[in-house]
């Protein structure tokens, strides 16, 4: 695989529907899939303060669910922080622990602040922490690295030079928060069927470093912070997405990575699966019996699973508001009843929680230019039907031992 085909790769799942959004525009009319099912398919607005009153941390919790949502400082205006501070039990890092700000060139110092900025807002309220969206992972430079994908500075490097600044950053960060993380999301977006033995190998730290960078960078993760869930974090597993990238080998190619990680006594505790769901033709895609078996598969292994970045991309959803609304939310229902049957899963996080803040409408624009819709709540911080729609499945999810608890819940 090229680097331009690799600088594409987390595109394809998120925004491949954007190339042929008008195609599929009639998928939904006004009846829609969910029809009179629940109040998630009215697309009223929410009688006032239903959702203060119910908020989905504690829907989630009340069946050993841990729910949040991710967050950056660059986001923190009153109303965001005061609806974040509410709905969320989990504060999920989204920028913060990125190279572009932890390290935005190769002279800069390791710089914290921002990171401590935000684990000190989730103590402070009550609120665990997840270290992502990957420690390891091969994005989120900054042009501070090069000035395209290819960052020639961290190609280019001798196995001993990216050794020392990939494992020293690995080091230092879990170090600095030892104890203080719930979980870690150490590897990310490692995997791909077009690899080697399951592995990308269109990835800088294989190429530099070799195979053994993914092991390595778990053991020191795990000497730095005996007690944090350390997960590895991919996108994939739900559909086939507009260019005819099947779900099943993706799977197939994690499960033999994450294989191969255990047989080798790699301390890998957990699993992160994005959920970027795609909306175009998902009730016809998503096969919910062959997720189940994938789910209780990574399961069997004895893994935790974490939902690390959910949301749902509304290519090919009409432009009207109230229409797409409930063709999102129809979506969450259907992959979340699925799902939450797992009692494996321990934790949902999705990308933001307003779409004010959704990193869809500017990295994968709908092809007619209008905002996306892709979270529990709209621009004005307003319950939409998808939070409806998740706090229902939350609500209504088999209870499982919790894997940890959030302080704000003792």
């Amino acid at each position: 695989m090229s680097l331009d085909n690799a600088v594409a790769r987390r595109s394809v799942l998120l925004g491949a529907a954007g190339m042929a959004g008008a195609a599929a525009t009639g998928l939904l009319s006004g009846e829609t899939a969910l029809g009179a099912r629940s109040s998630t398919a009215t697309g009223h607005a929410p009688k006032l303060g239903d959702e203060h009153d119910r908020p989905l941390w504690r829907a989630a919790w009340n069946n050993g669910i841990v729910f949040g949502a991710s967050i950056s400082t660059w986001q923190l205006d009153p109303r965001y922080k005061h609806l974040f501070k509410q709905q969320a039990a989990m504060l999920t890092m989204q920028d913060d622990l990125l190279w572009y700000r932890l390290k935005p060139k190769p002279s800069s110092p390791l710089n914290f602040h921002p990171a401590d900025r935000m684990v000190k807002l989730a103590e402070r309220n009550g609120m665990l922490v997840m270290g992502a969206p990957g420690l390891v992972w091969d994005d989120g430079f900054g042009n501070g690295w090069g000035p395209n994908y290819s960052y020639s500075i961290i190609w280019g490097l001798k196995r001993r030079h990216a050794e020392r600044l990939l494992y020293g950053i690995v080091r230092r960060a879990v170090h600095r928060y030892r104890g203080r993380m719930a979980a870690w999301i150490v590897a990310n977006e490692v995997t791909d069927p077009e690899g080697k033995h399951g592995m990308r190998t269109d990835y800088p730290w294989y190429q530099t470093i070799g195979p053994s960078y993914l092991a390595e960078s778990f053991h020191i993760a795990r000497q730095e912070d005996p007690h944090a869930d350390l997960l590895i974090n991919e996108f994939g597993f739900e559909t086939i997405d507009k260019y005819g990238d099947k779900a099943a080998p993706r799977q197939r190619a994690f499960l033999q990575v994450v294989d191969k990680l255990l047989h080798d006594n790699v301390p890998v505790t957990g699993v992160g699966i994005q959920a970027h769901l795609l909306a175009p033709h998902f009730k016809e895609r998503f096969h919910a019996r062959h997720y189940l078996k994938f789910l209780h598969e990574i399961a069997d292994r004895g893994l935790n699973i974490h939902v690390t970045e959910s949301d749902v991309t509304d290519d090919g959803l009409p432009p009207n508001p109230r229409i797409r609304d409930r063709g999102v939310a129809d979506v969450y229902r259907r992959y979340y009843d699925v799902m939450l049957q797992v009692k494996a899963v321990k934790s949902v996080t999705t990308f933001g929680l307003s779409d004010r803040y959704t990193q869809l409408t500017e990295d994968f624009p709908r092809a007619d230019g209008l905002p996306r819709r892709a979270l529990p709540f709209n621009r004005r911080m307003e319950a939409k039907p998808a939070y409806h729609a998740l706090r229902h499945a939350l609500a209504n999810a088999p209870y499982r031992r919790p894997e940890f608890t959030p302080p704000r819940a003792r």
